[in-house]
């Protein structure tokens, strides 16, 4: 069986070079992650080629998600680089400060901090290790108490408890940075800190509009971090192509101990809501130095993929850790052996599922087909990818073929679980077309003699949304 979950690995000083890049590409990344918080344009610019060039010589098509900065919420920067804060001490956070920061307080990168807090409220700095309780804000000072104290260096990153923090999801930086990446036509857009379905929307349009020039559009990946955002994971789901389960700043908005139901949650509604979702933050953590992982990391991976992920997501773990082929080579392991242990529920999926339209209704029909017939394989014949993204809604231990004559679409469907895109020549006439399809999955080795496979098509060939038959066929 092959593996069905992807693998989100982020590009950084450790993975930069052809050879590494390659090696690791080979050991299982699907989609390439570039951090736009690190780097100019002209660095993405680069890493996109390289990323294309590698993946070619591999053999392997590999989407590239472009991670937007989004608003930078931090302190400014120390005269000596740190300060060391204990618990009951005063300081202040001033959003006028132009000089370095000591130990009695620091200049702000977030200048509305103190329109948007009040006697009472607690901050979070750097992922929660550091607390300070409001006690009062004159004009653009912020006095605190140090409750949890601890070294904080410079341009840590400041949350407020619960939320409330009024920072637009897009920046000026975010607007330009769109752009760069619809140079090098970027297959994923992940939106950093979104409250709502507008800031989502906003992202959209500028993409599209950034990308008319190329008759290119992105899918675009809610990253949920902002405690506002839970409420709104609806709407935000329907604004999105998907989301990404950003446990670090959300835990430190909403408590860690409330994460793990948030991440199950969010995963199911994605999958009902027919959305992709990636799970992310420190879940290979300790691999940044040791080869190999912590049973609790082998345990947090093997749970997302069994909640039904479609991808688990390496941070630092490739960008700048000592094992980057390792890690990942652990992580589709882990991930291929929690697949094999999962339950199948095709028939209660279905108990009482409706269907609005003829290609979803096939699509799922597919799945019910080759599940119980037991077939090798299904194809999708497929331009846009929805066919393929609906079936991959539901577990089903049948690898699913996607065949496409759009490389935008084979790459989009990189991060679909359980789907291996691939390209296919454009044919006019049906029967054609389902030979080609054959052909290429014997050629591949997927398919042999005797092998019964499920395969899905539109006809007319070639027009997106239009798949409306399906049939069950026995390679001669």
């Amino acid at each position: 069986m092959p593996r069905a979950t992807k693998i989100v690995a982020t590009l950084g000083p450790a993975s930069s070079t052809p050879e590494v890049l390659e090696r690791m590409i080979r050991a299982g990344v699907d989609v390439v992650r570039l951090n736009f918080s690190h780097g100019k344009a002209e660095d993405h610019i680069q890493r996109a080629a390289l990323v294309r060039e590698v993946a070619t010589k591999a053999g392997k098509e590999v989407a590239i998600m472009a991670d937007l900065q989004g608003p930078k919420i931090r302190v400014g920067k120390f005269a000596e680089g740190k300060v060391m804060l204990e618990p009951g001490m005063p300081f202040v956070l001033d959003a006028e400060r132009k000089e370095p920061g000591d130990i009695e307080g620091v200049g702000l990168d977030y200048k509305e901090l103190p329109r948007d807090v009040k006697f009472g409220d607690v901050l979070l700095l750097n992922d929660g290790l550091i607390v300070l309780t409001v006690e009062d804000v004159r004009g653009a000072k912020v006095h605190t108490r140090v409750k949890l104290g601890g070294e904080l260096s410079n341009n840590k990153g400041i949350n407020k408890q619960g939320g409330g923090l009024t920072a637009p999801a897009l920046t000026a930086k975010d607007m330009e940075d769109i752009k760069t990446a619809m140079s090098f036509r970027c297959d994923y857009i992940a939106v950093s800190f979104p409250k709502n379905a507008t800031d989502m929307e906003m992202a959209r349009q500028l993409a599209n509009v950034a990308g008319e020039a190329q008759r290119h559009r992105p899918a675009l990946i809610a990253k949920i971090e902002r405690s506002e955002a839970i409420p709104n994971l609806e709407s935000i789901l329907k604004a999105s192509d998907g989301i990404m389960v950003a446990r670090g700043d959300l835990a430190v908005e909403v408590g860690n101990a409330a994460v793990p139901a948030l991440q199950k949650r969010m995963i199911k509604l994605a999958r009902q809501m027919d959305k992709v979702v990636i799970t992310a933050t420190q879940m290979m953590e300790s691999m940044i130095v040791n080869p190999v992982p912590t049973r609790a990391e082998v345990s947090d991976v093997a749970n997302a993929v069994l909640d039904g992920t479609d991808a688990v997501m390496l941070s630092a773990e490739t960008a700048a850790g000592k094992f980057p082929v390792e890690t990942i080579e652990q992580m589709a392991a882990i991930a291929l052996e929690a697949e094999r242990a999962e339950d199948v529920t095709l028939d209660a999926d279905f108990s009482n599922k409706k269907f609005g339209r003829i290609d979803q209704s096939i699509a799922l029909g597919a799945l019910f087909t080759a599940h119980h017939l037991g077939c090798k394989a299904i194809i999708a014949l497929t331009e846009s990818g929805s066919t393929a993204l609906w079936m991959s809604r539901h577990k089903i231990h049948v690898p699913i073929f996607a065949l496409t004559a759009q490389q935008g679409s084979q790459r989009k469907m990189t991060l679909y679980r359980n789907v291996k895109p691939m390209l296919i020549e454009s044919f006019n006439v049906r029967d054609d077309a389902l030979q080609a399809a054959e052909r290429i999955l014997v050629e591949q080795g997927v398919l042999m003699p005797g092998d019964t496979y499920a395969i899905t098509c539109g006809e007319p060939m070639g027009y997106p949304g239009g798949t409306n038959m399906l049939k069950v066929c026995e390679v001669g």
